[in-house]
C-alpha cells in the first residue's frame, strides 16, 4: 500500500514538523512494516512549467515521425518556444508539461536548448515517467482543461517533493489497505482526535422518481450485502480532476478515466472495492450468485477464464458478467459511450474471494482486501462517496440505491480486564486498556472485573481475548515489554538424544558428507518419480492448508526427495562428487482434530498436552545420505573409484557405529532402490532403515546420474536401541586364532543368512567373522557361488587349548550346512 503523506494530512492533524520518516517510524512501533519512503519526481531540480499547445507541425523528412510544436509557456518564461517532440497522443489546445532548459530530470538527465532535427528545441514536453512519476510509457501527459494557466508552476500541481510511504500489509490487516485504516492508526500514534471518513454518507441528490436499478444476492453466505446505486444522463468524455489523477499515480495506480478512477480513488480512501458497470449493457438484474462449472468469462485483462461452480460472481439475465470481488467483465466495460452507471459496493467472504483468486491465479487491488476482510458496514457509505464524486464532476441524474442484506450478529468477547497486564508482563491500567480498544473501533462494556468487547466490524481478525491482548500491547508499544533474560537450570544441556544426533552429524563430515537443510515439502510427481506407492507409510503425508507451491502441498514422509533435488541442482551447478547428508524429522500418519484451546495464563495441562500430542501425526527423526560421482578421485597415485553401492551401506553402518550399535545387514526390497544393489539395515533385528543403489527409473526419472546411490535410516529407532550405560569395549590379551573358509552357497541365499549361521554354530569362542571374496566360475556350480570367509576365535579366560578353534570353525560350517544349504568348498 503506497500512502501519499499530504493526503494522510488531510484526514488526520499530524504535526508539521514530522517527516515522512517520522510518520514511518510511528506506524512501525505501531506494528506496520514500511518498506520505504519516497519522494516524488526526486531528482527534478529546475523549473517545471505548464504550457498550451499552440500548433503542431509534422516533420517527414525523418525515418521516424517527428513534431515541431510551438508551446506557450507564459510571458515571464519566453511566451512561444518551438519544441521537437516525438510523441503522438497530445493535440493542439493541450495543457502539458515543460521542462525549461536548465532543468535536471530523474537520473540527472539535463534539458537545453539544442540543435535536433534542423529546428532548436528550446524545452522538453515531459511525460510521467521522465518526471519520475509513474510507470505510463503510452506518451507525453497530458493535464486537464482547468489544471492552470500556461506558465504557472507545475511542481506543486503534480505533487513532486510530496513524500511517499510504500507499507507491506499482513493477511491480517486489511484494514491498513487504505487511507483511513492508516490515519487511524496514525491518530492513536501521535494521540490526535480522528473523524471517520467512513461513518457518513455523502450528501446526494433526492432520488429521481424514474427509480434505480434492481440488485440481489443468491448466495447471503458468500455475499452478505450487496447494493447497487444508479446514475444515468453521466458525461462520458468527463475527465478525472487533476487532484484525484495525482493520487492514483503516487499510489502507484495508472489513471483512465473519471468511472474507473473514482472507483479506484474511493477503494484507496476507505478501503471499500467498488465496481462500475455499463447499465446500458446489463441485462436484468444485477446479483451475486454462484457460477455454473463450464461457463467461461473474458474478464478486464482480456482473458477468458472457465468458471468453477466454487466462483462467486456478479450476473445478470445473460449470465456470468464479473468475478466478484476479483475483476469485472469486458462486455459491461465502461467506455467512452458509457452514460448510465451501475456502481456496485458489496461484502463478499474473504475465504470464498481467496479461493477464487487463486484458482484464477489472479490477485488483484480489489481481491487482496476482499480477502484480507472488508469493513462489513462500509459498502453503502463507500459507494455515496463515490456517486457524489461521479456527479460532481461527470454530471448527471441519480436514481438511488437498491440493496440486499443478510443479518450480521457481532462477535462478543469476553476478556479479563488484568489480561493484559498479566501476558505482557507490566502495568497496563483497565482504564488504559478500554481506551486503546475504543481507539481501533472497539465497542467495550465494563461487568465487574471482565470487559464485554464487540470488534470494530474492519477488525474480523480480533476473535479472541488473546487477539484483544496483542492489540493493546501492539498499541502500548512493544519497546516498553520488559526484557528478562529465563534463567538456565542448573546442570541441564544437551539431552543425550542431541548428543547422538550431533556425534552422527560429525561422524558423517568427518568421511565427508555435507549436511543440509531443505524444503519439508513434496508433491505427487516427487514421490511418484521414487516408485513410491499409494499403500506405503511414506505417501500417507498432510496436505497444507496453504502450500507455498501447488506442486509440493504436502508435508514430506521422506527425507529423499529433497535430498535428491538438491544433489541435481549441485551437479548443474557444476559439482560432479558428493556426499550430501540431511538429519530431519519427517510426517506419518494423520492429523487429528485439536479437542482443546490452551489459555495463555499458564502453561497447559498435562491433560491438555496429551490431547494436543494425540492430535500430531508421528514425526520421527530420520538420516538420509546421497552418493553422486567418484567415492576416490584419481591422481598421481592411479585411477580414481566411482562411489558404489557398497559405499553406501558402508555409510550407513558408520551410522550405526557412531551411535555405539551394530548393525547387521541383508538383502533389501525397497521401491526405490535397485533390486539386486539394496540393502536392508539392522539393529538387534529390528530393521532401521534401507541403503544402496537407487532404482534405475528412480534415477531416469528424477535426471540423476547413474549409478546414484542413497541411504536413508530411522534415527529415533537407532537411538532408542542405544543403552544409557554404556562400557568400554573388552580389551583380550590372549592370543587370536585364525580360520579361513570358502563356502559354496545357492544364489538366492544372503550372504548374511550365512554369516548368522557361522555365529550361531561357532558359539561364544567367535569372535568375528568376515567376508573377503565373492566367487564364481568353472570350479563352482551354476545357480550358487563361493563366499569366503575369515574367521577369529579367542578366548576371554585364557589361551585356546589345542583343537577348540577348529572344533568351534567344524560346528559353524555344519550350521552353515543345515541352515543354508551350503557346501565346505574342496571338502
Amino acid at each position: 500500500m503506497r500512502a501519499p503523506v499530504s493526503w494522510l494530512r488531510e484526514l488526520v492533524a499530524i504535526p508539521a514538523d514530522q517527516t515522512g520518516r517520522d510518520i514511518a517510524e510511528r506506524l512501525i512501533r505501531a506494528g506496520l512494516e514500511v518498506e520505504s519512503v519516497e519522494s516524488i519526481g526526486a531528482g527534478v531540480q529546475g523549473e517545471l512549467v505548464l504550457g498550451r499547445v499552440m500548433q503542431v507541425e509534422e516533420l517527414t523528412d525523418f525515418k521516424k515521425p517527428i513534431r515541431w510544436c510551438q508551446v506557450d509557456v507564459g510571458a515571464a518564461h519566453g511566451g512561444v518556444r518551438g519544441i521537437i517532440c516525438g510523441a503522438r497522443n497530445f493535440s493542439v489546445a493541450d495543457l502539458v508539461v515543460i521542462a525549461l532548459p536548465g532543468t535536471v530530470l530523474p537520473g540527472g538527465f539535463a534539458i537545453s536548448a539544442r540543435q535536433t532535427y534542423g529546428k532548436v528545441s528550446d524545452g522538453m514536453i515531459c511525460s510521467e515517467r521522465e518526471l519520475a512519476l509513474g510507470d505510463d510509457h503510452d506518451g507525453i501527459l497530458v493535464l486537464p482543461e482547468g489544471s492552470g494557466l500556461p506558465g504557472a508552476d507545475a511542481r506543486e500541481m503534480l505533487g513532486i517533493g510530496d513524500e511517499v510511504l510504500d507499507i507491506a500489509v499482513t493477511p491480517d490487516r486489511g484494514y491498513a489497505l487504505s487511507m483511513r485504516g492508516l490515519a487511524r492508526e496514525l491518530a492513536i500514534a501521535y494521540q490526535v482526535p480522528f473523524e471517520d471518513p467512513g461513518s457518513s454518507l455523502a450528501d446526494l441528490p433526492a432520488p429521481a422518481a424514474q427509480g434505480p436499478a434492481p440488485c440481489d444476492s443468491e448466495d447471503l453466505d458468500a455475499c452478505a450485502l450487496f447494493t447497487l446505486r444508479t446514475i444515468v444522463d453521466f458525461d462520458p468524455a468527463a475527465a478525472s480532476p487533476n487532484w484525484m489523477r495525482r493520487r492514483l499515480i503516487a499510489c502507484g495506480m495508472r489513471p483512465i478515466s473519471l468511472a474507473v478512477d473514482v472507483t479506484n480513488y474511493v477503494m484507496l480512501e476507505l478501503g471499500q472495492p467498488l465496481h462500475a458497470f455499463d447499465l446500458g449493457k446489463v441485462q436484468g438484474t444485477l446479483r451475486a450468485s454462484r457460477a455454473r462449472s463450464g461457463d467461461v468469462l473474458q474478464t478486464l485483462d482480456h482473458v477468458t477464464r472457465t468458471l468453477d461452480g466454487d466462483d462467486l460472481v456478479i450476473c445478470d439475465d445473460s449470465g456470468a458478467i464479473g468475478l466478484a470481488g476479483t475483476m469485472g467483465g469486458a462486455l459491461m466495460e465502461v467506455d467512452e459511450s458509457t452514460t448510465a452507471i451501475a456502481l456496485e459496493a458489496a461484502w463478499f467472504a474473504p475465504e470464498v474471494i481467496a479461493r477464487m483468486a487463486r484458482r484464477h491465479r489472479l490477485s488483484t487491488e480489489a481481491s487482496r482486501r476482499f480477502e484480507r476482510g472488508v469493513d462489513r458496514t462500509l459498502a453503502p457509505y463507500a459507494s455515496a462517496r463515490a456517486a457524489e464524486l461521479l456527479l460532481r464532476f461527470g454530471g448527471g441524474r441519480y436514481l438511488g440505491m437498491t440493496a440486499v442484506e443478510a443479518p450480521d450478529v457481532p462477535n462478543r468477547i469476553t476478556m479479563r480486564s488484568a489480561l493484559p497486564a498479566d501476558v505482557a508482563g507490566m502495568p497496563i491500567s483497565a482504564e488504559t486498556t478500554i481506551e486503546l480498544l475504543n481507539a481501533v473501533g472497539c465497542m467495550v462494556e465494563v461487568s465487574g472485573d471482565d470487559l464485554l468487547v464487540v470488534p470494530a466490524p474492519w477488525r474480523r481478525d480480533l476473535v479472541d481475548p488473546a487477539d484483544l491482548v496483542e492489540e493493546v500491547v501492539r498499541l502500548v508499544g512493544y519497546e516498553r515489554l520488559p526484557s528478562t533474560l529465563p534463567a538456565a537450570a542448573m546442570g541441564h544441556g544437551l539431552t543425550m538424544a542431541q548428543r547422538l544426533r550431533r556425534r552422527v552429524g560429525m561422524a558423517m563430515a568427518s568421511r565427508g558428507a555435507i549436511e543440509v537443510l531443505t524444503y519439508p515439502f513434496v508433491g505427487d510427481e516427487q514421490l511418484d518419480g521414487l516408485r513410491i506407492d499409494a499403500s506405503d507409510p511414506r505417501r500417507s503425508c498432510i496436505r497444507l492448508a496453504n502450500p507455498l507451491s501447488d506442486e509440493q502441498p504436502f508435508l514430506r514422509g521422506t527425507l529423499l526427495p529433497g535430498l535428491l533435488a538438491a544433489a541435481r541442482r549441485n551437479i548443474g551447478r557444476g559439482a560432479d562428487s558428493l556426499v550430501l547428508l540431511e538429519i530431519g524429522a519427517v510426517v506419518r500418519g494423520e492429523l487429528g482434530q485439536l479437542t482443546v484451546s490452551p489459555g495463555v495464563d499458564g502453561p497447559p495441562s498435562g491433560v491438555q498436552w496429551a490431547a494436543i500430542d494425540g492430535m500430531l501425526p508421528d514425526q520421527p527423526t530420520f538420516v538420509a545420505a546421497v552418493l553422486v560421482g567418484e567415492a576416490e578421485p584419481a591422481g598421481w597415485w592411479g585411477p580414481g573409484r566411482a562411489t558404489d553401492w557398497a559405499d553406501a551401506v558402508a555409510l550407513a553402518e558408520a551410522i550405526g557405529g557412531a551411535l555405539g550399535l551394530t548393525t547387521q545387514r541383508a538383502r533389501g526390497s525397497d521401491p526405490c532402490f535397485h533390486p539386486g544393489r539394496c540393502a536392508q539395515i539392522r539393529v538387534n533385528e529390528a530393521v532401521v532403515g534401507v541403503a544402496g543403489e537407487l532404482h534405475p527409473r528412480v534415477i531416469e526419472a528424477l535426471g540423476l546420474p547413474e549409478r546414484t546411490c542413497a541411504l536413508e535410516m530411522d534415527l529415533d529407532a537407532m537411538i532408542a536401541e542405544v543403552p544409557e550405560v554404556r562400557t568400554a569395549p573388552e580389551v583380550i590379551a590372549h592370543p587370536v586364532a585364525k580360520e579361513d573358509i570358502a563356502l559354496i552357497v545357492p544364489d538366492e541365499v544372503d550372504c548374511a543368512q550365512v554369516v548368522r549361521a557361522l555365529r550361531e554354530g561357532a558359539g561364544p569362542l567367535l569372535e568375528s567373522v568376515r567376508l573377503f571374496d565373492v566367487y564364481r566360475g568353472p570350479q563352482i556350480p551354476t545357480g550358487s557361488r563361493s563366499l569366503a570367509f575369515a574367521l577369529r576365535f579367542r578366548d576371554s579366560g585364557g589361551t585356546l587349548a589345542p583343537g577348540q578353534a577348529s572344533q568351534a570353525r567344524e560346528s559353524a560350517v555344519a550350521q552353515a550346512e543345515r541352515a543354508c544349504q551350503a557346501v565346505l568348498r574342496g571338502a
